[in-house]
């Protein structure tokens, strides 16, 4: 069957590990490409190996971004094995790389300057936890280091306690979806409505910087007053009541973002003639300085009636509200399942694999999920065939499974 998806007939040469270079490189397969991910000979991404669990020998955290690629082994510090990749570059629309250092690039001829002689319409992007230039251009980096680095840990976590690692690689993901912006820009350029210029471009993704971005309310404070910002724990900084608070069996969110919202939640509370009277929350201005005697009244109320009492009221009354899920929860969830959240494909060796699918729902040319995410070098003989027949490289340059 005809794919029909946005980048149909595009190839990208995939040689990243760990998760931002992988997760770029499984949402522009997600969205039609042919990728080609290559691997370290007899180990493979690194990913590979980081668990338990493991699934019949498969880790869960490499399954998890690796679908719709196919796998080669490659030594490149072998002459003839780097010779493969180079012929593959050579017909290729995308190199994703994670090599941290450019003079390792240089090396194996495959920084910006070597590959854009090589082929001059190849766009490469290089994710890394410092990017290429400035002062810390030469670290490494994982996701970790990059989230204390960009000033999001020592704001996170209760404000009585130290700093706290967001639970997902959020500095990973968010590199990982940079590149891919970065990737379909430099695309666009290339072979846009205009003409294009018909060249590719090197696009430099750092850890570090993704992660910076998330400070961008919190910098604009920050740029506004001069005065570090405080620990909130899951309070927001600008906004009241908008956090989790306690109903009488569990935890609930509630997200009162303008005074008229204020005003229905008052009404439903059955305080709109004492708090929501009271000068000292008259506005969310007033109610942010008060904001611990504030909640300490609301809590004394909502722990009389259950949380689903209470999120049904809310929302009822077009006030946002929700339940604080577990993983499983959400991952069960009518509404997610609806929206074809989870990724279901045959593996040969684990039968069904379940991932999260691309988060973009498209009218016509939709995400596809075709290929299970692969063995180590489970296509080494395809695609070395490949990169040796230059009219191959062209011929299937569309995945032959969709």
């Amino acid at each position: 069957m005809d794919n029909p998806s946005p980048l149909r007939g595009l190839r990208v040469i995939e040689m990243t590990e760990a998760l931002a270079g992988p997760y770029c490189g499984m949402m522009l397969g997600d969205l039609g490409a042919d990728v080609i991910k290559v691997e370290r000979s007899g180990t493979g991404d690194q990913s590979r190996g980081w668990g338990p669990p493991f699934v019949a020998g498969e880790s869960a955290y490499y399954l998890s971004v690796n679908r719709n690629k196919r796998s080669i082994e490659l030594d490149i510090k072998d002459s003839s094995d780097l010779e493969v990749l180079h012929r593959l570059l050579e017909s290729a629309d995308v190199f994703v790389t994670n090599i941290p250092r450019m003079s390792s690039l240089q090396r194996a001829r495959l920084d910006p300057e070597s590959l854009a002689r090589l082929n001059p319409r190849l766009i490469v992007a290089a994710i890394s936890g410092y990017g290429h230039t400035g002062p810390k251009a030469s670290r490494g980096g994982y996701d970790i280091i990059a989230q204390g680095e960009a000033g999001l840990m020592a704001l996170t976590g209760p404000p009585d306690a130290g700093p706290s690692r967001f639970p997902t690689p959020m500095a990973d993901i968010s590199g990982g979806i940079y590149a891919t912006i970065g990737i379909l820009s430099a695309l666009y350029e290339r072979d846009g409505r205009n003409g294009g210029s018909g060249r590719g471009q090197f696009i430099d993704v750092s850890l570090v910087d993704a992660q910076t971005s998330w400070l961008a309310n919190i910098g604009g404070t920050w740029f506004a007053t001069g005065e570090r910002p405080e620990r909130l724990g899951n309070a927001h900084p600008t906004v009241t009541p908008y956090q989790p608070m306690r109903a009488r069996d569990k935890m609930m969110i509630i997200a009162v973002g303008t005074d008229r919202l204020w005003q229905r939640f008052c009404k439903i509370l059955g305080v709109d003639s004492t708090l929501m009277r009271d000068p000292r929350f008259e506005s969310n201005a007033r109610r942010n300085v008060n904001r611990p005697q504030l909640v300490e009244l609301l809590e004394a109320i909502l722990v009389e009636r259950d949380a689903d009492d209470w999120i049904e009221a809310f929302l009822a009354a077009g006030i946002p509200a929700g339940p604080i899920n577990f993983p499983d929860d959400t991952l069960t969830d009518e509404h997610i399942l609806a929206r074809g959240m989870i990724v279901e494909l045959e593996h040969p060796l684990i039968g069904i694999v379940r991932s999260i699918a691309l988060p973009a729902q498209f009218s016509r040319t939709a995400p596809s999920y075709r290929r299970h995410p692969p063995r180590l070098g489970e296509h080494n003989e395809e695609i070395r065939a490949l990169a040796a027949s230059p009219s191959a490289q062209h011929s299937q340059i569309t995945d032959s499974t969709t």
